[in-house]
């Protein structure tokens, strides 16, 4: 059953009423004989003994004083239950007194009353079990201590603390076939209703807002029943019925699995529990106990990984709800009254309270140790999830923390999901933080279309539209130096002419380093500069610019920066930008020099950009890129960049341009020519004539 928001303010089990059929035909065995270890072998002559079975209400009682002891352990105050046994007229065994809420209050009561008749001495009485459920529903409008605080309080016109009454019957009996446990619902349904109407006209009395109805039928073994189960179904507005049909000796099995939805629990099985044998007290054996708990002490791990969860869940044998296997730790020493990092804490009830596993585990507890419980992983190693301890001599289960707590020293930032990560833009996140604090504000007016919080979601999307984590997943942001201000100015909401021409000053410096072919970036950073070539830093940087400014087209200003970038990559500027703000003079004069000489000393020099890009609207290639209109009709007809040359070209017109002078002897054709022509020689070593060279 979901447990709504009325369900966990009022619950259904703040009051339930047991209804035991106490009818003769209870009296019957059940049929399924009790299992007897002896101590001693059995030698010759031994007799067997006849064999023993418990009777339909030795199982019935058995099963629900079990019920109400896993209640009241797990449970010391605010879940009420009594007892109601149905004969010939209605036995009532205890009140919704705190007093009488306890197991010895029920034994004796039970003592009291006995076993059922084994005929019926009176003929002339009824026995039957609708004694016992009018009852039952007399007893459901009777207010318990908490609620007639709580009626009270409703009393001096608190509205915050209306009264529901919601409440649980739980029938153990026996039918004939399928009618006769349809006409055993209309019945107490009809009770019901008629016991509404008069708490209505009572103070002392409550009406009963809701009822939840759940009926066992049970039967011996050998006895096939008529009737078929059903799921909870609603009868009317204030009653909720569901019957099980099952043998006796599986009451307190189906008990088990109603009692985990009734009061919202879990299981838990701890295994590998090191025990020494009764036996042999030398060797040891693994033991596995089953312990009850609330369910919410299982919420971390069952929201982690789905397949570690589903690796610990299994179906308990022989029954109808999952329990969770953790396995003992090996205790090293600590105590329950050390403090653990710890999530949640709800009290502990074993299972089977009289086996010795059971009992060697409370008592482990109870003496002061505390048990570390381990899950297991699919992956592999396994995780302190839970802890065992006592406090004031009752037993706790501890949801520990599995994650990074808070008493521990800060995460770094470097440790990220998939590994560690070291080079997050950490400087640039706490700049981002910083433009983005919000600050507390009053508004004169209440505008919904402007209200401050929407302002800043709108505010924080166009800052992040085109933020990258690390810095090796960005190259623009990391070249400050050429960028800036262009990433702030472009995710403003509003930008000025004086702003629009400062981010195309920025493209076009960037065009003329490339041009230049200069380096961006120190090469031993980034990972997308493939290479670390600096064709390959132009190609991401022009990527990653023209992304960046696509992602921010707010107004027609952030388009025409955008747009701008696009003509660079065509190639499509005004005469006049580019003198001023490409300027290739050095680059073209180095040029010149591997070029012919000029024929027109005026001539104007080619402006030439050099842009390569990735995108769609890449400039064609160099060589088909006509030359800068000038003033006078015609270029440098031999230039590098007036058509397209080889190497070959480029060495046979170097044979048209000499820079050294030819030698005088080739140039006279004479085959002489005297050497040294103005050097005038001195009297020591001068002679009449000059040398003659063959």
């Amino acid at each position: 059953m979901s447990f709504s928001v009325t369900n966990k303010l009022f619950p259904s089990n703040h009051k339930t009423v047991f209804v035991l059929d106490h009818t003769p035909y209870f009296g019957i065995s059940c049929e399924s004989p009790i299992e007897l270890e002896f101590l001693k072998a059995r030698g010759p002559g031994f007799i067997p003994m006849t064999p023993i079975c418990k009777s339909l209400w030795t199982s019935s009682v058995e099963s629900a004083i079990e019920y109400c002891r896993i209640v009241w352990d797990l449970f010391p105050q605010g879940k009420l239950v009594r007892f109601i046994a149905s004969d010939t007229v209605a036995h009532i065994l205890n009140t919704w007194s705190p007093s009488q809420q306890n197991l010895s209050h029920i034994m004796n009561a039970m003592s009291l009353i006995g076993i059922p008749p084994p005929h019926a001495i009176n003929r002339n009485l009824e026995y039957t079990v609708l004694h016992g459920l009018r009852a039952a529903i007399e007893a459901l409008s009777d207010c318990t201590d908490i609620q007639a605080k709580k009626k009270k309080n409703q009393a001096f016109g608190d509205a915050q603390t209306k009264l529901v009454n919601r409440c649980r019957v739980i029938c153990i009996t026996s039918a004939r076939d399928n009618d006769s446990m349809k006409r055993l619902e209309e019945i107490f349904l009809s009770v019901l209703q008629q016991q509404n109407k008069v708490a209505t006209g009572s103070e002392r009395l409550l009406v009963i807002d809701h009822c939840h109805l759940v009926i066992i039928n049970t039967f011996p073994i050998n006895i096939e029943s008529q009737v078929n189960n059903h799921p909870p179904k609603n009868l009317s507005s204030i009653l909720t019925t569901e019957v099980h049909s099952i043998k006796a000796p599986m009451i307190s099995n189906k008990l088990s699995t109603l009692i985990l939805e009734h009061y919202n629990l879990a299981s838990t099985t701890v295994t590998g529990i090191p025990m020494k044998e009764e036996q042999n007290a030398s060797s040891s054996a693994n033991y596995d106990v089953e312990i009850y708990h609330a369910s919410s002490a299982h919420t971390a791990i069952l929201k982690g990984n789905a397949l570690d969860s589903a690796a610990i869940r299994t179906i308990k044998e022989g029954l109808e709800y999952e329990t969770v296997t953790l396995k003992w730790c090996t205790p090293r020493g600590c105590t329950g009254s050390e403090l653990q990092n710890c999530t949640g804490m709800h009290r502990i009830t074993p299972v089977d309270v009289n086996s010795r596993p059971s009992l060697c585990l409370i008592n482990f507890l109870l003496n002061g140790r505390s048990v570390m419980l381990e899950m297991p992983r699919k992956a592999g190693g396994k995780i302190t999830s839970h802890l065992l301890a006592s406090h004031g001599g009752e037993i706790f289960i501890h949801t520990l923390c599995t994650a990074r707590s808070v008493l521990e020293d800060p995460p770094s930032i470097s440790e990220g999901c998939g590994g560690r990560v070291t080079d997050y833009r950490i400087t640039d996140f706490g700049l981002l933080i910083k433009q983005n604090t919000l600050v507390p504000t009053k508004s004169v007016y209440v505008d919904e279309a402007n209200r401050p919080n929407q302002k800043m979601k709108t505010r924080l999307n166009r800052h992040t539209k085109y933020w990258p984590l690390t810095i090796s997943s960005t190259l623009i942001f990391n070249l400050k130096g050429f960028i800036d201000p262009l990433p702030a100015i472009i995710t403003k909401e509003k930008i000025t002419d004086e702003e629009v021409f400062q981010c195309k000053h920025i493209i076009y410096n960037l065009i003329s380093l490339e041009s230049k072919n200069e380096s961006l970036y120190p090469l031993n950073t980034g990972q997308r500069v493939k290479g670390q070539k600096r064709e390959d830093q132009y190609k991401a940087m022009w990527n990653e610019l023209e992304t960046l400014l696509k992602k921010n087209l707010h107004t027609s200003d952030h388009r025409s920066i955008y747009n701008c970038l696009l003509e660079c990559h065509k190639f499509n500027f005004d005469e006049d930008k580019l003198s001023e703000k490409v300027e290739l003079d050095e680059a073209l004069r180095e040029l010149d020099h591997i070029g012919p000489s000029k024929t027109e000393p005026d001539a104007p020099r080619a402006s030439v950009i050099r842009a390569t890009t990735d995108s769609p609207m890449s400039p064609p290639p160099l060589t088909s890129i006509n030359p800068p209109v000038t003033k006078q009709s015609t270029s440098r007809s031999s230039g590098i960049y007036s058509a397209p040359r080889t190497l070959f070209d480029m060495f046979t017109s170097q044979e048209k341009v000499k820079s050294r002078q030819e030698f005088s002897g080739r140039l006279t054709g004479s085959g002489s020519a005297k050497l040294y022509a103005s050097h005038k020689y001195g009297d020591s070593g001068s002679r009449g004539d000059g040398m003659e060279v063959e």
